[in-house]
């Protein structure tokens, strides 16, 4: 379906994220440094795919100073020199909450900012290593009031790990709190 409305995600910044949620498949240990090239190599897999609309979306990288925020911040310039009509959605880590980092992504002007919540408050220090849950909600309420116009703030949280009907609502209500306009809901298998 995605490659039928050319559409593709990238992962960057590497295999190998310094954080092991519970939830995710991607190894964790010591990353290698970050390519240079990375960039505008995505940039060019972008024009040669043809695509309309990019995901960018990286490991958590707690080992560099701005967790990642400039190779995801030239990675969308790089594709909207090489491809100025595809819109660019990026998923990004909590940066550790340093919202220097989060201007950094936010002055390439994604169409869409996003960061997962990933579960309930209650769930959150057992499903996620080193995020936690009030400070993805600061990074996102950030985000919020101080993305471009026209870029949207969202954010993504996986049901069936043993939360309530009542956590979810909450969640949802904390969500629109913090400003987020869009919502995924779903399940990690």
């Amino acid at each position: 379906q995605c490659w039928r409305h050319r559409t593709a995600t990238f992962m960057i910044l590497g295999g190998i994220c310094t954080r092991a949620c519970r939830f995710c498949s991607v190894p964790h240990g010591r990353p290698t440094p970050p390519e240079p090239e990375e960039p505008r190599r995505i940039a060019e897999s972008v024009a040669e795919l043809g695509l309309k609309y990019a995901v960018v979306t990286c490991v958590s990288r707690d080992d560099l100073p701005d967790g990642g925020a400039s190779a995801m911040r030239e990675t969308i310039l790089a594709i909207r020199q090489r491809c100025p009509d595809t819109l660019v959605e990026v998923l990004t880590s909590d940066y550790g909450g340093d919202f220097q980092a989060v201007d950094q992504v936010l002055s390439a002007a994604p169409a869409v900012f996003g960061h997962n919540l990933e579960t309930v408050e209650r769930l959150s220090p057992s499903v996620r290593s080193v995020a936690q849950y009030r400070r993805s909600l600061a990074v996102l309420e950030y985000a919020a009031s101080h993305a471009p116009q026209g870029t949207v703030v969202k954010s993504g949280m996986m049901l069936g790990l043993g939360e309530s009907d009542d956590e979810v609502r909450q969640a949802l209500k904390d969500l629109r709190n913090a400003g987020v306009s869009l919502v995924t809901l779903g399940q990690y298998l």
